[in-house]
């Protein structure tokens, strides 16, 4: 058992202040005021020292893995070594619950990434799945993004999901001239930023992949059926338009994630449905492409939730910008990388919030500068995970 004591804690509705909470086996057992649970030498004192005691970090998107499995384009490590060096630092960052978004992906012509290779996807598919059974640090998750011109996958993609493999589904078009990309200038500048191309190559890439088969209406609403056939959530990939959030919706998606502009974050919420947007994007000040402001749609009540993308330490740190920048309600911050997250993949009934009788997945998060935050206690399941002392 373990008590942790002298913390602010984050709730669903407040934070807390003069209170303990004492955490038994895997759950949060009570919150109480200060001095009414006496500890004794079965239970661990765990000082927060002033800091804030808040959820686990759910991130339901994050390429991260690919990063640590493929560090440079052609060198592919060891895929158990990146995935069990990658928890090591999701856990410091206080990412409890990470959904690996892990690409099925058909080539770009530019940029190759091998890591997104069939056989290499299949393999961390399989050690995602394997975490389940062993030693781990973090609840692993697999977040399968399917680009719809990926017609040659569409059989694997069934059968991961009839394994039981996967825990959410995207559906992704990367074409020009729509999405992220719809303008071809950004799309033309972000190619030449990956590789020496000229204009004409540029062009006659555009309109190869502007031309390019697609998986049909019927194929997507088959897939979308399947997951949902296994309570699988789906979720819908820059979005830009409200036609297009008719479409997905109708798939059954009931997240939206990167909406393309404001207007649209905002009706994907007047249809209900969840809207994300990355926590990098909150930190650089904007997006790289020249989309959605984050920070922007927090402040108008437009984003439900932030995911890593692929800088997990952007989650902690995009929560206390919005806070101390944008003057953002803390509590409501915290929200977006813990409770929201878990209520879109519906699994709020056991973690995302510090409740009595939900799982004891718990951060402490003391300041070492007044405007820099760090985690210094990690607890997942009620297991006190890590423990950071910071030296003067």
């Amino acid at each position: 058992m373990y008590l942790i004591k002298n913390g602010l804690i984050i709730t669903e509705e407040t934070i807390l202040e003069g209170f303990d909470l004492l955490i038994r086996e895997d759950r949060i057992e009570r919150i109480a005021r200060q001095g009414e649970i006496e500890p004794d030498e079965c239970i661990e004192v765990i000082d927060a020292a002033g800091g804030y005691v808040s959820p686990g970090f759910i991130d339901i998107h994050s390429d991260y893995i690919e990063h640590m499995t493929a560090p440079r384009p052609t060198s592919l490590m060891d895929f158990r070594l990146g995935l069990r060096e990658a928890e090591k630092e999701l856990i410091s960052h206080g990412i409890t619950t990470m959904y690996h978004s892990l690409s099925i992906f058909k080539s770009l012509d530019y940029k190759y990434r091998p890591i997104r290779e069939p056989e290499n996807v299949r393999k961390l598919i399989d050690l995602i799945d394997q975490t389940h059974e062993t030693k781990h640090l973090v609840r692993h998750r697999f977040h399968a993004r399917f680009e719809i011109d990926n017609v040659e996958e569409i059989d694997n993609v069934k059968r991961y999901i009839s394994e039981r493999k996967v825990h959410l589904v995207s559906f992704m078009d990367h074409t020009p001239g729509q999405g992220q990309y719809r303008d071809l200038e950004v799309y033309r500048k972000t190619i030449k930023g990956y590789e020496q191309i000229n204009d004409e190559s540029i062009d006659e890439l555009i309109f190869k992949h502007q031309t390019k088969p697609k998986i049909t209406e019927a194929g997507i609403r088959e897939i979308a059926e399947l997951a949902k056939e296994h309570q699988i959530p789906i979720a819908s990939h820059d979005d830009d338009s409200i036609e297009k959030l008719e479409l997905v919706q109708s798939f059954g998606a009931v997240i939206s994630e990167f909406p393309i502009t404001l207007e649209i974050a905002r009706k994907a919420k007047e249809k209900g449905m969840y809207t994300v947007a990355g926590a990098p994007n909150v930190i650089l000040g904007g997006s790289h492409n020249g989309n959605l402001s984050a920070a922007e749609a927090v402040r108008h009540h437009s984003i439900d939730i932030l995911c890593s993308d692929y800088y997990p330490a952007a989650l902690l740190h995009a929560v206390f910008y919005l806070a101390n920048h944008c003057q953002m309600d803390l509590v409501e911050m915290f929200k977006l990388v813990s409770l929201n997250p878990a209520r879109a993949v519906s699994i709020d009934e056991e973690i995302g919030s510090i409740r009595e009788g939900k799982k004891a997945d718990l951060l402490v998060i003391e300041k070492i500068e007044p405007d820099f935050p760090v985690i210094t206690t990690v607890f997942v399941d009620g297991k006190l995970i890590q423990k950071t002392n910071y030296r003067i």
